[in-house]
C-alpha cells in the first residue's frame, strides 16, 4: 500500500468511472475506516455501493460525472462544526481510498438524494457526498497558490510547518479556491477558513492534509 504522502501526491478529482465493482477486501478496509471515523468524529458517514441513480440527472451530466455508482454520504448531527468535521474525516477517507487503489471526487451539489440509499435521521444533516470507484483516468493536478499566499510562518517556523502547508495546498477545495490561512504561532498552528463557498468544509479537508504532511496530530492546532 502506498504511503499517505504518496496518496496526497497522487490524488486528483476524478468524475468518470469504469463499471468495475469494488473488490471485497477493499470494501472491508473502507468500512473499517468509516467506522473509525464515525466513532472518533461522532458522525454517521455511510458508504453507498452499486447505486446509479444519484448521479443520473442533468446536474450530474452538467458536472461531467459519468459511471458513478458508489459514493460516501457525509452525515452528522447538526452542530456548529459539522461541516469542518465532515471535511476532515471525509478527506481521511478520500486518502484511504487512494491508498486502496480507488479514485474519488468531492461533490457538493450535482447529485440526487435517493430514498433508502442512506439514512439522515432527525437532527442530522447531509453535508456533501464523495464519489468513488475505479476511474477511467487518474485525473490531473489543479492549479495551486503559492505557500506565501495561504500561510504565515516567520523565521522561526520549523520544517514540519512548511511540509504541512505544501500538503494543504494539494487538498481539494470548492472550485479550487484555496481560501484558507495557516499561521505558525509558537509551536502550534492557527487554521482559518476564508470567505467562499463551502469554506468550513474546505477547512476540515485542509486540516487533515496539513496533519498528514506535517506528521502531527490535531493537537497542533490552536
Amino acid at each position: 500500500m502506498i504511503t499517505i504522502e504518496e496518496a496526497i501526491a497522487q490524488r486528483h478529482s476524478v468524475r468518470q468511472y469504469t463499471d468495475k465493482p469494488i473488490e471485497a477486501p477493499v470494501l472491508t478496509a473502507l468500512y473499517d475506516e468509516i467506522e473509525n471515523c464515525n466513532r472518533e468524529g461522532g458522525l454517521s458517514i455511510q458508504l453507498v455501493v452499486d447505486e446509479p441513480k444519484a448521479f443520473s440527472g442533468l446536474l450530474a451530466h452538467y458536472g461531467r460525472f459519468r459511471g458513478v455508482t458508489n459514493y460516501l454520504a457525509l452525515v452528522g448531527t447538526k452542530r456548529d462544526n459539522l461541516e469542518e468535521l465532515c471535511g476532515y474525516y471525509g478527506e481521511r477517507l478520500v486518502l484511504k481510498a487512494q491508498q486502496l487503489g480507488l479514485n474519488t471526487c468531492w461533490v457538493a451539489v450535482p447529485y440526487k438524494k435517493i430514498p433508502g440509499a442512506f439514512s439522515v435521521k432527525e437532527g442530522e444533516k447531509l453535508t456533501a457526498v464523495i464519489a468513488l470507484g475505479y476511474g477511467k483516468t487518474q485525473g490531473s493536478a489543479h492549479r495551486s497558490r503559492k505557500a506565501a499566499a495561504v500561510s504565515r510562518g516567520g523565521a522561526d517556523a520549523p520544517a514540519w510547518f512548511w511540509k504541512g502547508v505544501e500538503a494543504a495546498l494539494a487538498a481539494p477545495t470548492a472550485m479550487n479556491q484555496q481560501q484558507f490561512r495557516l499561521t505558525y504561532e509558537g509551536g502550534r498552528v492557527r487554521a482559518e477558513a476564508g470567505i467562499g463557498f463551502f469554506s468550513r468544509l474546505d477547512l476540515g479537508i485542509v486540516k487533515y492534509h496539513f496533519e498528514a504532511g506535517a506528521g502531527k496530530d490535531s493537537s497542533v492546532f490552536i
